[in-house]
């Protein structure tokens, strides 16, 4: 795999997900240059993505805009818009609800996801225009790019790498940038 050199900040357009040989929950992102790996849904990938199928769905996404969990990853730089994460926000998940696919705020008893979660997955998460500015019940929520969890372990749907290299991609990320998964 190839390394990014130091000082390259040029923000790229496109990222590439592309499964990675012999293992269908994971996958290399491409970026530029730079191949990472990363893990992706634990029904590995699908053109008809449905709400709790653990697919991670084959689309072009664009990066919307990102949280941070303040208190667990020092300050990022990147172009990208990011916001602290608080302990009341939420994510809804629940497919009957108007929220559907929405950050949310506690309390809120439909079904979510916490997005200031103790595994640290969510510690940098990026959100993904999957069914988000085009909503439509049961196609899917919350399909972020996060942090891995231990051994590239596979995600609920989303695409996930390690800290390392969250941080050494960011600075490449902008609001537009495509999310290619094929």
């Amino acid at each position: 795999m190839q390394r990014a050199r130091a000082g390259d900040r040029r923000a790229v357009s496109t990222i590439v997900v592309r499964p990675a040989p012999g293992k269908p929950t994971r996958a290399l992102v491409q970026i530029g240059p730079l191949t990472l790996p990363a893990a992706i849904g634990r029904s590995g990938r699908s053109v008809m993505k449905r709400e709790g199928d653990g697919a991670t769905p084959i689309a072009a996404m664009t990066l919307l805009y990102g949280f941070v969990r303040g208190d667990h990853v020092p300050f990022l730089q990147t172009p990208l818009q990011m916001r602290r994460i608080r302990k009341d926000m939420l994510w809804c998940d629940q497919p009957e609800d108007a929220n559907y696919n929405r950050l949310v705020k506690a309390p809120f008893k439909p079904s979510h996801e916490e997005m200031l979660r103790r595994d640290g997955l969510y510690d940098i998460c990026l959100v993904l225009d999957w069914n988000i500015r085009s909503r439509r019940r049961h196609r899917g929520s919350a399909i972020f790019f996060h942090l891995i969890k231990h051994g590239y372990e596979p995600t609920a749907g989303c695409v996930a790498v390690n800290l390392r290299d969250m941080q050494r991609i960011l600075p490449l990320l902008r609001k537009g940038t495509i999310i290619r998964v094929l």
